[in-house]
């Protein structure tokens, strides 16, 4: 039953394996590291990567990118979730009615899994950036275009994913939301290891608060890891969710990646860095922050104090 369970998640979450071979994290072996993907599969040296830096002061703003309808992020489902470590991420098979759409989107897209980017217990380690800053982790929740029934098909279509990526801090008071997943985490240390768990948590426990949902970023890029597919609409919220101390530890020092030796080897820095943008254009949401650089900000004030002052000598 394990291995047809297994066998099963590997069909639905391709995105997670290349197929096209041995691909890793520095971390592991810099010999087969994110520098290296680009010989593994053509498509990691494409001119629509992910992830990237998202720069406020070169975002245009679209104030079509208004609010996301979330279908089944309300409430948990009944059926069994299962959390496994697949020797890259600890990945969470979702199940059940759970979509969105709206807000820009093509068509309606189902949820298929979420998994997570870190560092280390002492180091920084989601994929996006903001104004270069690299937040301890990052979720990203992956979703497959409604019109299509394997992610294999999907991947061929610019449209066939959807990924949501939520940025994560580190505070002091304990995030009851990750509990569960914090958890569970315990026994997934080794590649293969997986639990079942009832699910005890609507999904959208997880997201930003729910007045921070329309403040996102917008941009079309690729899957993080090889093949590294140029299919996804990728939406990263502006506001962080925050986790304790405590929670970031048991993340980001339980897990194991695929062994490569006698000796398992911590997942640690399981992230790729940010790709060049090469020509693309990162898009505001109708209420996410958008800033300018200094370069850009002082002749703007400059013209707007002139403008005060010449309006004060003729008064």
């Amino acid at each position: 039953m394990k291995m047809l369970q297994l066998g099963i998640t590997f069909i639905i979450l391709l995105e997670q394996v290349s197929g096209e071979g041995q691909w890793c994290y520095s971390s592991q072996n810099p010999a087969c590291g994110p520098d290296h993907w680009k010989d593994i599969s053509h498509n990691c040296g494409g001119d629509h990567q992910s992830p990237i830096n998202i720069e406020k002061a070169k975002v245009k703003r679209d104030s079509d990118l208004g609010n996301i309808t979330f279908n089944g992020y309300d409430h948990a489902p009944s059926a069994e979730w299962k959390l496994m470590n697949d020797g890259h991420s600890v990945l969470l098979s979702l199940s059940g009615d759970i979509s969105i759409s709206g807000a820009g989107l093509p068509n309606t897209y189902k949820a298929l899994q979420f998994h997570f980017h870190w560092g280390s217990p002492t180091k920084d380690g989601s994929e996006h950036t903001v104004d270069s800053k690299q937040f301890p982790l990052e979720l990203h929740i992956v979703h497959m275009n409604a019109k299509y029934s394997t992610v294999t098909e999907a991947k061929k279509d610019p449209q066939g994913l959807a990924v949501l990526g939520i940025l994560i801090m580190v505070g002091e008071a304990d995030n009851p939301s990750y509990s569960p997943l914090v958890s569970a985490m315990k026994n997934i240390s080794l590649e293969g290891d997986y639990v079942l768990m009832t699910p005890t948590f609507p999904l959208e426990s997880l997201l930003p608060a729910h007045g921070k949902l329309s403040r996102y970023y917008r941009y079309q890029g690729s899957l993080t890891t090889p093949d590294c597919s140029q299919a996804v609409i990728w939406t990263v919220f502006e506001e962080p969710v925050t986790i304790s101390r405590n929670q970031h530890r048991i993340l980001t020092d339980t897990a194991h990646f695929s062994s490569q030796g006698e000796t398992p080897v911590k997942m640690w820095e399981n992230y790729r860095p940010p790709q060049p943008l090469k020509g693309r254009q990162v898009l505001a949401s109708k209420d996410a922050t958008v800033s300018c650089s200094p370069g850009l900000c002082a002749p703007v004030l400059t013209l707007c104090m002139i403008s005060l002052a010449a309006r004060i000598l003729l008064n």
